[in-house]
């Protein structure tokens, strides 16, 4: 308990110097045919990630360049995790277990705007935009990421009770800022040779866009493997789901709102 405590000490003073949410009104939510209906804003069924748990770690990617597509996505205008409320909390007492374990859960993206997708649709039909291939999607063809499921019109993240997220031994150093420009490395080779990131060894990288980022794929054993039934086992037991082609990716059932994508943004 003492290590327990210390960690929780350590966690919450260094999430108290980071932003903050401050949610102001947006002029529309996405319901479940895509079409826009009326909005005040961020619906009173959603909550900053912060407010609930500031222990977990936040290095949200997609406010910044260093993703698959290489520049800031549409629709985060701050690098904060928003979820429903009931997600929230979910993902919570999942933490209170890692932590006892010497461990913290680390989110890469939570609640995603449906102009965000759309950002996504429209850079994969660019074929002409391959600046983080070397990184992301080595192996794959760009022109087949619709087809293959990598990209799709609608994302589970949009109606906000799923997150991507990773586990990072205590106490944690911090991941090196992405300088754009710089050499990409593969997201699948071996954990020394890819993007230095603070989090367990899980075999990939986050969003590889390869077969290797399967939860359970039969090529991916050893520490590697366990890491990834650790985080999937712990967040299972708090009632999270796993998509099975994407270790990282996990949804709260059952779901606030099931059949609804929202678009208000990240703030």
């Amino acid at each position: 308990m003492p290590r327990l405590a210390a960690a929780l000490r350590g966690l919450a003073v260094a999430a108290a110097a980071l932003l903050t949410v401050t949610v102001v009104p947006s002029p529309a939510v996405a319901g479940a045919t895509g079409r826009p209906v009326p909005s005040a804003g961020m619906p009173k069924e959603f909550v900053a990630l912060r407010e609930v748990d500031p222990t977990i770690i936040q290095e949200m990617r997609y406010p910044s360049p260093h993703n698959f597509m290489g520049v800031p996505v549409d629709g985060y205008r701050r690098p904060v995790c928003l979820l429903t409320r009931d997600a929230a909390r979910a993902l919570h007492r999942a933490q209170r277990s890692f932590l006892r374990r010497g461990l913290t859960l680390k989110v890469y993206d939570c609640y995603r705007p449906q102009r965000a997708v759309d950002h996504f649709v429209r850079w994969a039909k660019d074929l002409g935009d391959q600046r983080m291939k070397a990184e992301f999607y080595p192996r794959e063809d760009k022109s087949k990421l619709f087809d293959d499921g990598y990209i799709a019109a609608k994302s589970g993240h949009s109606r906000g009770s799923t997150l991507d997220v990773t586990l990072v031994r205590l106490p944690a150093a911090p991941t090196r800022p992405y300088v754009p420009g710089e050499p990409l490395t593969s997201c699948y080779g071996p954990k020394a040779g890819r993007f230095p990131d603070n989090s367990l060894d899980m075999g990939t990288g986050f969003d590889c866009f390869d077969t290797l980022a399967h939860t359970l794929d039969p090529r991916v054993h050893g520490r590697q493997r366990a890491n990834r039934l650790l985080l999937k086992q712990g967040l299972e037991r708090a009632g999270f789901v796993n998509l099975p082609e994407e270790w990282w990716h996990f949804t709260f059932t059952p779901e606030t709102f099931p059949d609804t994508y929202f678009d208000f943004p990240v703030q």
